[in-house]
């Protein structure tokens, strides 16, 4: 089993496209979308698209929240991400919306005959957790509880991530539309870049790949700048390189 790995991509749909042409030049048995579809300049196109590849996919926050859910955010840009999915949410029409509850809390994969992979957003308790390298394996524990796989892979936080919890691998898979990198002052900024991950099981061995493929910055900008989606040019922004201080 070569199994493909994508989430966050936020409606970004030259980022998606990018990296579903890399995967058709090897094999991978079956691509999983881990959540976040749609909420960005282009949220029809990309919907469209992923419905197009019969993947299975998870539910993140932000397609919940399309869906109706109370968005759970604060800080600096939190306006701007409730306008951003509220005009993505109109743009949808009631079949998008339909396609849209068939997505699962949870998805597991058998990799092989002693593998198992659990898929999800956040956590397998909640699409709203947040996992990273320095999350307390106390913490950990109690978001996994009641779960018992080889791999555990999310998304949500936007930064990849490969961690050892017990005798398991948790994943962080990264994000097609909106890969994080650390700021080192202000809001976050946006790699140029899309990210993505490949797990495999061949001749008795686990692998892991965790994948950047690269992506035309400034066609997605004039892109996400031309689609009417509130604060467009603000967002833009955090595509730019930032200016040492």
């Amino acid at each position: 089993m070569r199994l493909a790995l994508i989430a966050d991509i936020h409606g970004n749909l030259a980022a998606l496209d990018n990296v579903l042409a890399d995967l058709d030049r090897e094999h991978v048995d079956q691509i999983v979308c881990l959540g976040d579809v749609a909420v960005g300049p282009q949220p029809v196109e990309t919907l469209e698209r992923l419905r197009q590849l019969g993947c299975p996919t998870v539910m993140g926050n932000w397609d919940a929240c399309m869906l109706g859910d109370e968005p759970k955010v604060d800080g600096e840009l939190a306006e701007m991400l409730v306008d951003a999915c509220t005009w993505s949410t109109d743009q949808l029409s009631e079949s998008h919306r339909e396609y849209m509850r068939g997505f699962r809390d949870t998805l597991e994969v058998r990799l092989g005959e002693d593998t198992t992979l659990l898929a999800f957003h956040g956590s397998p308790r909640s699409f709203d957790d947040e996992i990273f390298a320095t999350t307390p394996d106390e913490e950990l524990q109690d978001m996994l509880a009641g779960h018992d796989a080889s791999v555990y892979a999310g998304g949500h936080t936007h930064f990849q991530m490969f961690r050892r919890h017990r005798e398991a691998i948790v994943l962080n898979v990264g994000s097609i539309g909106q890969p994080f990198r650390r700021r080192r002052r202000g809001v976050m900024r946006v790699s140029p870049w899309a990210e993505y991950c490949v797990v495999a099981r061949e001749d008795g061995r686990l692998i892991v790949e965790l994948r950047r493929t690269p992506i035309d910055v400034d066609l997605f900008v004039r892109t996400m700048l031309a689609s009417g989606m509130p604060h467009a040019d603000r967002w833009s922004e955090h595509w730019s390189p930032e200016v040492p201080a």
